[in-house]
């Protein structure tokens, strides 16, 4: 049996723009993508706490050191500048995998700055 777990968090994530003319995809300051164990082309589940919405969309790399979390394409319905998002990866494990198994939990401030790592 197959179970799907948590593989990663970026918490209270702040958007840092949003560009509607963009084919597609979350840009992630590169610090972040690493801290997260996020690769670039890795799909996200992205939850909006400012408004509500979910969507999903793929990870692409932002300048490392940058801070930014830019939301684009059709994506940029669903979120602004300066809303905060929580980004999630999943996958899949066997049973016996999944019990050793640690998520990379990874807390942020308002300026998108790591607070807190953790690998549960």
């Amino acid at each position: 049996m197959k179970l799907t777990l948590l593989k990663s968090k970026l918490h209270r994530a702040t958007v840092t723009h949003a560009e509607l003319d963009y084919e597609g995809s979350c840009a992630i300051d590169q610090n972040l993508l690493d801290a997260a164990n996020i690769l670039p082309f890795e799909q996200l589940h992205i939850y909006n706490v400012s408004n509500g919405e979910r969507f999903t969309t793929y990870a692409i790399t932002a300048p490392r050191g940058s801070g930014t979390i830019g939301v684009n394409g059709a994506a940029a319905h669903k979120a602004k500048a300066d809303d905060l998002l929580i980004i999630c990866t999943y996958a899949e494990f066997e049973a016996a995998e999944a019990e050793l198994f640690n998520p990379a939990l990874v807390y942020l401030d308002e300026k998108n700055a790591i607070t807190l790592l953790t690998y549960y």
